[in-house]
């Protein structure tokens, strides 16, 4: 179907940064699957994790448990606030899940509560319901009339998120950064004000990590970086390295009321993709996120020197390898002449430029990537 805005590229191998066309070119990869290949690709360490798995037990029906997830749920508590997980497939079903068990514990509180306030220019998943959560306008057109129960509010603004609290407000969803939204980082107080808020009118505060969690802006989870925690927290994406998982974290007494028949996956926690993500979560130790904080700086500091010799550079925004670039020129003029040098990029607007390498990046790589750049970019010293 040609829901895809695909460029003519056909790969078919990879190696960490590095994509091989079916025409046999290779290509430098700072888009990583839209920040899932966080090992970059064919991990060594993530393929043995699958075909040791693969042999043993594919799938089993969450009647019953598998040890793949639960060492995973087990890696997922013990290094974050949560006490429990529900495993699912994706982002959108990690969202739709929160969304649901937002809405099933407000009820606890009072029975009027199912509405969720999310941030305008935000991006959290196309079912019906995620789509909905979601502030960009651009994204609704067509489905309406959209399930009720959400309200958008600027990002980084919180008096905007108390102005919108009603009787019948169950929880606030936002993104740590808005990463569709164009690499958006809020002020250092502002979660600290929304968890405030969050706590007073007894709200339950859900971070939307699917992009930013797993290590992708130098610390495992980007709530870190703001000295808060939140109540629920989804991730996908980087979780799996390329192998499709998402998950739902949450403290117990909220988790408590996805009582049986609540809520469900079919394939949520199979013991193919828990193994994957545990391959993952082995390789976020102390050393390696300081690696990622280090190469992302680097990056980011290219960067701005490259938007000191030209103009067609506005702004460079990141945290760790999650990076935005706005231009004066069109992105997709941009990512076009990128492929023909050899490079992979993505965009989130008609203006923005977005790079999220894998997470093993190396110095030499990005300084390729930097050379291309300055060359579609026709900056010459």
């Amino acid at each position: 179907m040609p829901n895809y805005a695909r460029f003519p590229l056909v790969f078919t191998k990879g190696d960490g940064a590095a994509l091989v066309s079916a025409d046999n070119r290779t290509y430098l990869d700072f888009v990583s699957g839209i920040a899932v290949n966080s090992l970059g690709h064919c991990d060594k360490s993530l393929i043995h994790a699958i075909c040791k798995q693969a042999k043993s037990l594919l799938h089993i029906s969450n009647l019953y448990y598998n040890i793949p997830q639960i060492e995973l749920a087990e890696w997922l508590t013990d290094h974050s606030f949560a006490d429990q997980v529900f495993f699912c497939n994706s982002g959108a079903e990690a969202n739709e899940a929160a969304m649901k068990l937002a809405r099933l514990f407000a009820k606890t509180i009072h029975p009027k509560r199912f509405e969720i306030i999310s941030a305008e220019n935000s991006f959290h998943g196309r079912t019906l319901a995620t789509l909905s959560a979601t502030g960009q306008e651009k994204y609704h057109k067509g489905f309406e009339p959209l399930p009720k129960g959400f309200l958008h509010v600027p990002f980084d603004d919180a008096q905007a998120i108390e102005k919108a609290i009603t009787p019948y407000t169950a929880a606030v969803l936002l993104e740590p950064i808005q990463g569709e939204g164009g690499v958006r980082i809020p002020k250092s107080n502002y979660f600290a004000d929304v968890r405030k808020l969050c706590d007073k009118h007894n709200l339950l505060l859900i971070l939307d990590e699917v992009q930013t969690g797993m290590g992708r802006t130098g610390t495992l989870f980007a709530y870190a970086q703001y000295g808060i925690t939140p109540d629920v927290m989804t991730l996908a994406k980087g979780l799996g390295g390329g192998f499709p998982i998402g998950a739902t974290l949450a403290k117990q007494k909220i988790a408590a009321v996805f009582t049986p028949g609540k809520h469900a996956s079919t394939f949520g926690g199979n013991p193919l993709a828990c193994s994957a993500a545990l391959s993952i979560a082995k390789k976020m130790t102390p050393s390696f996120l300081k690696r990622v904080q280090d190469t992302g700086d680097y990056l980011i500091k290219k960067l701005v020197l490259l938007q000191s010799k030209t103009d067609l550079i506005k702004e460079v925004r990141g945290s760790g390898l999650l990076i935005g670039i706005d231009l004066s020129l069109p992105s997709l003029e941009v990512i076009q002449k990128a492929h023909r040098k050899g490079l992979l990029l993505s965009r989130t607007s008609e203006y923005t430029v977005r790079m999220t390498p894998p997470l093993t990046i190396t110095r030499k790589e990005i300084d390729q990537a930097i050379v291309i750049v300055k060359e579609v970019l026709g900056v010459k010293a």
